[in-house]
């Protein structure tokens, strides 16, 4: 069951409007990356569903954060399929993000009143899922659509919350293009987390840049 309320999740990624996506098949190098993150100011962090047994990978995870990040929201993401949304809610995910819009999926977490942030394209997808109750929209992918897609798009449903996902880097540069193009938030995974940076366990350096690209956001 879900620890934080769909409100406090909304909350907390309005006031820290970057969401880390990760995974690792080994728990304690999620265990970690999470901590590292919390440590760096983080307040939402996603799950990736990807792997086999990844769903007791996340058990374990969940366990942890609630005894080591109180203030942590944990989420699960690419989640195509309603079985599978449930399946983590059971294991206390918070939100449920997913690559694209599943109606079935919206239904299952609106009952559970869980956050369920579908991935669009379009402005039509934006328009089904907020129609599903969705209250924010991931706009994916970023690197293909862009910011002017973010643009373009808020003109005429202005309303839109949307969090960005894929080719978002943790660069001044880069997070300014989006929050001045009017994303509510961003996802950032594989620039957050290097290979050769998680190889080597170097956490201090996963905080220091989830610090650093958070204050970018909140310019």
């Amino acid at each position: 069951m879900a620890r934080n309320s769909k409100l406090s999740v909304l909350n907390k990624m309005a006031a820290a409007p970057m969401v880390p996506v990760f995974y690792n098949k080994d728990a304690e190098v999620a265990k970690s990356v999470v901590k590292a993150c919390y440590d760096g100011g983080v307040r939402l962090f996603e799950f990736t569903n990807r792997g086999d047994f990844a769903h007791e990978v996340f058990r374990e995870l969940s366990k942890f954060v609630a005894e080591e990040c109180p203030e942590m929201a944990l989420g699960v993401g690419s989640i195509v399929e309603p079985a599978t949304a449930a399946l983590y809610m059971q294991l206390g995910a918070d939100f449920v993000v997913g690559p694209l819009f599943n109606p079935e999926v919206a239904k299952i977490c609106n009952r559970r009143n869980v956050p369920y942030i579908p991935g669009c394209g379009s402005v039509s997808e934006v328009g089904f899922a907020q129609e599903a109750g969705c209250d924010v929209c991931k706009l994916f992918p970023g690197d293909v659509l862009g910011p002017k897609m973010v643009k373009g798009l808020l003109a005429p449903l202005p309303w839109s919350k949307l969090m960005v996902t894929g080719g978002v880097e943790p660069t001044e540069e880069n997070l300014s293009s989006w929050f001045k193009a009017g994303v509510f938030a961003v996802g950032m995974g594989s620039k957050l987390f290097p290979k050769e940076v998680v190889a080597a366990k170097d956490w201090a350096w996963v905080s220091a840049k989830c610090k650093e690209a958070l204050s970018y956001a909140h310019k």
